[in-house]
Order: C-alpha cells, then structure tokens, then sequence
C-alpha cells in the first residue's frame, strides 16, 4: 500500500471512530494535533462534537487566540473554560509528576462538562509518536477514560501533519509547543512571575521573527533555545541587541544561547 494510501486508510479508520462515539469534548489546545481530531470530529458529528481550550496561567495568551481562531475555522463549537493549576501545591512544586497533576487538572473539568453537554466520550490528541516520550499527563488520560483517537488509528506525527495539510487546517505546520511552565526547570517553584516573565519573553522572539523558540527561566538567567533555520536571525547586532535589552527589562540579567538549539517537550534542563 503506498503512504497516500496508507494515510486515506487511516483517515477513514478515524471517521469509523467518531461515527461510533456519536458526540465528543474534544480537549483542544490549538496544536496540529488537537486540531485534526476537532476537525475529523466536526465533519462526522457536526455540532455533537464540541472543543473545549482550558485557559490558564501556564497557557499563552497566543495560543488561545490561536485556539480561537482555528476552531473558527472549522466551524466547530467552541468553549474556553478557566482554571488555574497554581492552586495545585502538587504542580507548582515542579517535580517529574507536574504533568501528571495539570492534565488530571484538566480531564476532571473535561469530565463535569461532559455531564453537562451529555457528550459520550473525551478525546485528546496523543498521536503514536508520543509513546516514545517521557509524558505523565497520558497516566492522567488513561485514568480518566479518555480517547485518544490519533493514536487509536495508528497515526504518527508526520501523517497528522499530512492529513491536516490534506484537509486543510490552516495550522499544519505549527511548531510543537507545550505549557509555560516546561520552561522552568525540575525543582523549581513555578509561580505566576516566572510564567509571565517566560510569556512575555517568548513574546519578543516571535516579535524578531523566531518561529521555533523556547525561552528557559533559569533566575538571573534567560537560556534560549532556537531552531537551526533561525540561527542567520541572530547575525544582525542590532536585532541582538534589542533582544537583550528586552529581555533584561523583564528582569534577566544574563541572556544567553544555548548552542545544542531547540529542543521542544515539556520537561526543562
């Protein structure tokens, strides 16, 4: 079977799925991922399939304008719920189970509303490359009951992108990003400064044209992390320097290069 083939075949195992489920909360986060299950979800069940975004302190305000607009785009309900993981002593002591506590976080809340909307199932966007990583939040999924529809349909991350290149999902591309507090290291308390800080520095390396880019809090230190294709950015001194000067206003005092480059997940060094 050729990969076209292949990629239809899946395609069609992940419309059986929704037809089955007959309605779903999608937990939608606004990645590629996440947006072909809502995508696949609306075109088999229509307004019975409903995207929920959790927004939080650890969730940028980009990328749920990203939600927003996406979701628009598919033409699928969508609800933003509040929530708050800095209320979790668990979470904000940042140790290796921090994932674990901010998705039990969520498919709780994800559980209540799907009482409320009467909705059959949860699903997420694990794909099946994401078996291969450290990643505590799919206990919490698992614990929980929810689907993960990608992953029933055997999808890797390179056929997610294809379908959604396929079907039109204006976001096929996107860079993997993860929540705010993956950039402060293991250990470390996380607080509301830090992730506004994080936020706001990221902010300015979209700004400069920096697509793939984390920003890694290390106190007095900011550790950048970039893509190899962006490094040519960073020849201009004055753009150097504007970032620096930025980032220093945010209450850095070193701004450094991490010369390994980018490196997305959601487990800081």
């Amino acid at each position: 079977m050729s990969n076209s083939a292949l990629i239809q075949d899946k395609l069609r195992t992940l419309e059986r799925l929704f037809s089955n489920m007959q309605s779903v909360l999608v937990a939608f986060s606004g990645g590629i991922d996440s947006s072909l299950v809502l995508k696949v979800a609306h075109r088999q069940l229509g307004t019975r399939a409903v995207a929920v975004t959790a927004a939080s302190p650890t969730f940028p305000a980009i990328e749920l304008d990203a939600c927003r607009r996406v979701a628009a785009e598919i033409g699928a309900s969508h609800r933003i719920v509040r929530t708050d993981q800095l209320n979790i002593p668990a979470f904000v002591q940042n140790d290796a189970a921090r994932c674990y506590h901010c998705k039990s976080d969520l498919y709780s809340l994800l559980g209540k509303l799907r009482d409320d909307y009467q909705a059959g199932f949860v699903a997420d966007g694990t794909n099946v490359d994401d078996l291969g990583d450290d990643r505590p939040g799919l206990t919490a999924a698992r614990e929980y009951g929810v689907r993960s529809p990608l992953l029933e349909a055997d999808l890797t991350k390179a056929e997610v992108r294809e379908l959604a290149r396929l079907l039109g999902l204006s976001n096929w591309d996107k860079p993997a990003a993860a929540c705010l507090s993956s950039r402060i290291p293991r250990g470390i308390q996380i607080t509301r400064d830090k992730l506004t800080r994080v936020e706001q520095a990221e902010a300015v390396m979209f700004q400069e044209g920096f697509r793939h880019c984390r920003v890694r809090d290390h106190g007095e230190i900011a550790r950048i992390e970039i893509a190899g294709e962006d490094t040519a950015l960073l020849l201009i001194e004055e753009r150097r320097r504007r970032i620096s000067e930025k980032l220093k206003k945010l209450g850095f005092r070193y701004v450094t290069l991490d010369l390994e480059g980018y490196r997305p997940g959601g487990v800081s060094i």
